[in-house]
């Protein structure tokens, strides 16, 4: 066959005539050109890919990235798991980069199977790699979101308000994996169902979970604008008689002789209250 490399025969090893060198030259000149560029496609593309790994981490470092994420759960399951959220970031596009290169590779070497997914692959593994990435960075801001609303209501002593936070985190990590799943394909009509069911579920339990709190703050709002009472007066409210040490939003504080009080607004509003004058 033309162009193809032959196996030396017996008689020629036998006879002398067999040269190694020789051998390897014919081997490597019967292979095409277009395996070699593949080959050096390939593996400047490994060599890219490592580079983008590396300069992803360290730009990652110097914005700050790992000081704004400390304490969230991703950033901590990571941990326990020997790696980082910047770390796991910066190998994705290594991932990302070695599987296009991949493809490319194939392609150029005109593989047969390369041909018939080459147009699915090419643009799925891209929406891919957006889609975890956008699924990460949910989970994380989804976590930091929750920290921070739970940092800002802390002061507020009611135990509705704990629900608040997770509420924040779900509904940030809900909307990533909307964007998530929209990226690899999925119905867009299926993701406005899912959408709004979650918004309809989401309105009902905040309802249900906040109606407290929205009672006491608008109390709250009524007492601080009217100030029946204030600060360093002697009450009687809800069968606790005390100093009010403290009146905000949500909550009164109360100094007794056995502790510290903390009333509703509502409850306030509700029971009514006696000013002590002695």
């Amino acid at each position: 066959m033309t162009g193809a490399f032959a196996l030396p025969s017996t008689a020629t090893v036998l006879s002398g005539g067999f040269q190694p060198d020789q051998a390897v030259a014919e081997l490597l000149n019967a292979i095409p050109d277009r395996i070699w560029l593949a080959f050096a496609v390939l593996l400047l593309g490994l060599v890219l890919a490592y580079l983008a790994g590396v300069l992803n981490r360290r730009l990652l470092r110097r914005a700050g990235v790992p000081e704004a994420i400390e304490g969230t759960t991703f950033e901590r399951t990571a941990r326990e798991f020997g790696t980082s959220t910047v770390q796991i970031v910066a190998k994705l596009s290594t991932y990302f980069i070695v599987a296009v290169t991949v493809i490319v590779a194939f392609s150029v070497a005109e593989v047969e199977f390369a041909d018939l997914f080459w147009a699915d692959l090419a643009t799925f593994v891209p929406r891919l790699f957006v889609a975890v990435i956008v699924l990460i960075i949910g989970v994380v801001v989804g976590d930091k979101a929750e920290l921070l609303v739970a940092e800002r209501l802390r002061e507020i002593k009611l135990p509705e308000v704990g629900v608040i936070p997770a509420l924040v985190k779900y509904s940030v990590v809900y909307v990533a994996a909307l964007i998530a799943l929209a990226q690899v394909g999925v119905q867009t009509l299926a993701l406005v169902v899912l959408l709004g069911a979650y918004a309809l579920a989401l309105v009902v339990l905040t309802a249900l979970a906040t109606k407290d709190l929205l009672a006491a703050a608008a109390a709250g709002v009524f007492l601080l604008l009217r100030q029946p009472y204030g600060i360093g007066d002697e009450v009687r409210v809800a069968g606790q008689r005390g100093i009010v040490q403290e009146v905000d939003l949500f909550v009164t504080h109360i100094e007794t002789d056995d502790g510290e009080h903390v009333l509703p607004n509502h409850a306030v509003f509700r029971d009514g209250i006696v000013l002590i004058r002695e």
